[in-house]
C-alpha cells in the first residue's frame, strides 16, 4: 500500500528514509490535490518510529517545484484564496513540524510555494543550475505559506526584502552565500547528497535528534506562532482587489500586467 494519497507525490522508503518526490507535470505544482496529500503523508510518516528523516524533491530535470497553480486564482475568489490558504498552511506547517529531520534537494527551479515548502525543511540542497524566488508580487500575490517569515529569519530582513519586494530570484551560489540554502551540488547531484545527509542523521538518536531540532527551532517558531495566521489571511484580502486578477490573468495571457494601486 502506497503511503501517499496522491499520485502527485511518490514515496519510497530507503533504510530510515522517506524519498518524497514532487511529481505533477509539467512544473510540479502544489495543488487541491497534493496540498492536503502533503499533510496526511507527513502524519504517517511522524506515526511510524522507523522513519528518521525525509528528503523532498522534484520529478524531472527542470523544476523542484514552481509553487502554486496559478490557474487556480485567474477567477479572482476569495473562498478558492481562503481555501487554498489553509491547504498551504496545514500542508508546510505539518511538515516544518516533522519529528525528523527534513531535507529538500532542489533539483531545479524552486519559486513561490516551491521555495516555501524547501523554507519548511531543516536543510537544503540546491544543485548549481537552481534558481530560487518568491515572486508572488509580480501576479498581484503575495508568498502565504511561510514565505514573508520563514525567508527573513534565514537571510535575514534585508534579502527577505529584496526578493519578495523586487522579485530579486537568486541561483545557488548566491543562495549559499546569503545562507538560503546550507550546500550546493553539480547538477544531478540533490538528491544523492540529501539521502547521504540523511543517512548521517541515523547515526544520531532519532529522540535526540526531535528534541534538539524542537529547541533550535523554539525562538523562531513562537515568534512566528502569530504571524503565519496573518500572511495566509493578507494574501486573501489581496482577492478584493483589481490587480489581484489583473496579475494572475496577465501572468496566464504572457502580458505584461498594468496595475491600478487599487
Amino acid at each position: 500500500m502506497s503511503l501517499s494519497t496522491s499520485d502527485k507525490l511518490k514515496v519510497e522508503v530507503i533504510g530510515h528514509t522517506a524519498l518524497i518526490t514532487i511529481d505533477n507535470p509539467a512544473a510540479n505544482t502544489w495543488d487541491t490535490e497534493s496540498l492536503p496529500a502533503l499533510k496526511a503523508l507527513i502524519e504517517t510518516l511522524n506515526a511510524d518510529r522507523d522513519i528518521w528523516a525525509l528528503v523532498l524533491t522534484g520529478a524531472g530535470e527542470k523544476f523542484f517545484s514552481a509553487g502554486a497553480d496559478l490557474k487556480l486564482f485567474a477567477d479572482g475568489s476569495p473562498d478558492t484564496a481562503r481555501d487554498m490558504a489553509q491547504y498551504f498552511g496545514e500542508g508546510f506547517e505539518c511538515l516544518a513540524d516533522f519529528r525528523g529531520v527534513s531535507i529538500a534537494a532542489i533539483n531545479g527551479f524552486a519559486m513561490g510555494g516551491g521555495l516555501e515548502v524547501a523554507l519548511a525543511c531543516d536543510i537544503r540542497i540546491a544543485e548549481e543550475q537552481a534558481q530560487m524566488g518568491l515572486p508572488e508580487a509580480k501576479v498581484g500575490l503575495l508568498p502565504c505559506a511561510g514565505g514573508t517569515q520563514r525567508l527573513a529569519w534565514l537571510c535575514g530582513e534585508g534579502w527577505a526584502k529584496k526578493m519578495i519586494l523586487c522579485g530579486e530570484r537568486v541561483n545557488a551560489a548566491t543562495a549559499e552565500k546569503i545562507g538560503l540554502v546550507e550546500e550546493v551540488v553539480p547538477t544531478g547531484g540533490a538528491k544523492e547528497r540529501a539521502l547521504a545527509l540523511a543517512e548521517q542523521v541515523g547515526e544520531q538518536s532519532p529522540i535526540s535528534v526531535t528534541s534538539c531540532k524542537e529547541l533550535i527551532g523554539q525562538a523562531r517558531e513562537k515568534a512566528m506562532e502569530g504571524a503565519l495566521p496573518y500572511e495566509r489571511q493578507k494574501f486573501v484580502d489581496l482577492f478584493g482587489t483589481e490587480d489581484q486578477k489583473e496579475g494572475v490573468n496577465a501572468f496566464l495571457e504572457k502580458r505584461k500586467p498594468v496595475w491600478k494601486n487599487a
